[in-house]
């Protein structure tokens, strides 16, 4: 799988990275059933894994799965946001807390980059959460530090100057940080990653879905209609994780799932390369006819 230059960091990342949210939210998720999916994510190539703190059993379930393979990843995860998102605990001292216990967590002495999880514009500048990132880099628990979120308060983030990542939600439903924030972070030497790279795939659905989480997105979809959505639905994935990852500065696409077989599928899409530059401006072109100024990033 390629591999790409993440910002100004030592670290090469896969264009798929494996995300860790879903496992940690599916309740009847099973430890036999994340070491084969894991598994087959590191052997078809990705070296990228992106968890949190927030998502439940997400870094328990990991560490029992993978951490005998620590040296074949680069391992991401996030801070602040607790207990699937019920709570949250921004100062440094609870912060360097919660980093010590995903680091038993994980079964791993360090994490490759610790994030902020989507905290606003004013607990980033109070400075407390950093101070803890920080002290958490000073005792080697963290290698680099970033800041996952979107919209105003990824900018402020990116405007601070004390970040080495940047993760954000950018996709064929979601471009406004192609113009924005994306051009920002990379000037100042950030890397990116991707998150909801295929707008969780919400044409899949014919009628709105149930879960509310991806009402804006299919909302959206309804308005944009691509014309790329009316091919098989394998091969118009396929197109939408394209189009992210030819996105200019973004290093790799975070993806989730729950099904071992995704990732050959996933990483075939990806050995097809960028988009051709026809469709991509297409594609652009649909969002910038049709998406108005409140279509912004979702967490």
């Amino acid at each position: 799988m390629e591999r790409r230059k993440f910002g100004r960091t030592d670290m090469e990342f896969s264009a798929l990275g494996f995300g860790g949210a879903e496992i940690g939210y599916n309740e009847s998720q099973t430890q036999e059933e994340v070491d084969r999916l894991l598994n087959s994510a590191l052997d078809a190539g990705l070296n990228v894994i992106d968890t949190a703190a927030a998502y439940k059993t997400s870094e328990r379930l990991i560490g029992n799965a993978v951490s005998n393979r620590r040296s074949e990843y680069y391992l991401l995860t996030k801070c602040g946001a607790l207990d699937g998102f019920s709570r949250s605990d921004w100062s440094a001292e609870g912060i360097l807390d919660t980093i010590e216990t995903s680091l038993k967590n994980l079964k791993t002495d360090h994490i490759d980059i610790v994030q902020l999880h989507s905290c606003d514009s004013e607990t980033l500048r109070k400075g407390d959460a950093i101070e803890g990132l920080r002290r958490a880099r000073e005792k080697g628990y963290a290698r680099y530090i970033g800041y996952s979120g979107d919209g105003d308060d990824a900018r402020t983030a990116i405007e601070l100057g004390v970040f080495d990542s940047l993760q954000t939600s950018v996709s064929v439903a979601d471009q406004t940080p192609i113009v924005g924030n994306i051009p920002l972070a990379v000037e100042k030497g950030l890397g990116i990653i991707a998150k909801r790279p295929v707008a969780n795939a919400v044409w899949r659905h014919t009628t709105r879905p149930g879960d509310s989480y991806v009402h804006e997105y299919w909302d959206r979809i309804q308005k944009l209609n691509f014309e790329f959505l009316d091919l098989p639905l394998e091969e118009s994935i396929g197109i939408a994780i394209r189009f992210t990852l030819s996105i200019p500065g973004v290093a790799t696409a975070i993806v989730g799932t729950t099904r071992a077989d995704r990732w050959q599928q996933n990483a075939a899409y990806v050995d097809q390369g960028p988009l051709d530059k026809a469709t991509f401006d297409a594609i652009r072109a649909g969002w910038d006819e049709v998406a108005d100024e409140n279509w912004v990033g979702q967490v």
